[in-house]
């Protein structure tokens, strides 16, 4: 049983283009996202899904500067892109992880893929309901699963969110990895607003001593220092 990460990455985004792209601590944004993904245990292969077309090269570029496989396909159809990297990459189970969530933690990813075997669950997530940061979300699928999807569903919503018919179908089977604590749904570690990567920058300037920045660790940053989970803690969206 082959076990791959598929993180998607383009350059377009409304809100903050070129955000993968940014240098944070001495590398990209998707440089940071690559590696971290890489820590899941019991994974066999990352894989960066990048839409067609030359304005994305420099994301292709990222990824293979990080000895990560890249999958091109469709940029709206982001269902069909995973699809896709997940058939090229031989994938029996599917770990989808996004681009724009450089503190991810790949302890998260692996003790929630070893929720999703030991429960033999169709699809698992840590958001439902959510109880860690935004921006240490992480899904696990069968690729029947995803396969499933794509044949069922034409409705934008679902072919740009990926996992949005998995996490309603009534036939699946469904688990859930939980922090044990609540409160940390509500903290926002993800990169869409300049505020994010001014809060990005002061966690990595205070947390430096660390290779990789585990929750815990980022937690005891903000704990230290709270005016840091003040730059971008209005934001909501």
């Amino acid at each position: 049983m082959r076990t791959v990460v598929v993180v998607q990455a383009r350059v377009g985004s409304t809100r903050l283009p070129g955000k993968v792209l940014l240098e944070l601590g001495g590398r990209p944004v998707l440089g940071h996202v690559l590696e971290r993904a890489g820590l899941i245990a019991g994974i066999d292969a990352v894989v960066c899904a990048v839409p067609a077309g030359s304005e994305n090269d420099p994301i292709a570029a990222v990824a293979q500067a990080a000895g990560v496989a890249v999958h091109r396909g469709p940029e709206r159809d982001v269902l069909q892109r995973y699809l896709g990297a997940a058939e090229e990459a031989g994938a029996d189970t599917v770990i989808r992880v996004t681009s724009d969530c450089p503190l991810f933690d790949g302890a998260v990813g692996s003790a929630l893929l070893r929720l999703h075997r030991q429960t033999r669950a169709d699809y698992s997530s840590n958001t439902n309901p959510r109880t860690y940061p935004k921006g240490l979300d992480c899904e696990v699928f069968e690729m029947p699963v995803l396969r499933a999807a794509a044949a069922a569903t034409a409705l934008p919503e679902d072919r740009e969110h990926v996992t949005s018919w998995m996490i309603r179908a009534p036939e699946l089977r469904r688990s859930n990895l939980s922090s044990g604590r609540s409160d940390l749904a509500e903290l926002r570690w993800t990169l869409d607003y300049p505020e994010d990567y001014t809060f990005f920058g002061a966690v990595w300037a205070h947390g430096q001593a660390h290779r990789h920045l585990g929750m815990a660790e980022v937690l005891s940053v903000l704990a230290a220092h709270p005016e840091i989970a003040a730059i971008n803690g209005a934001i909501k969206s």
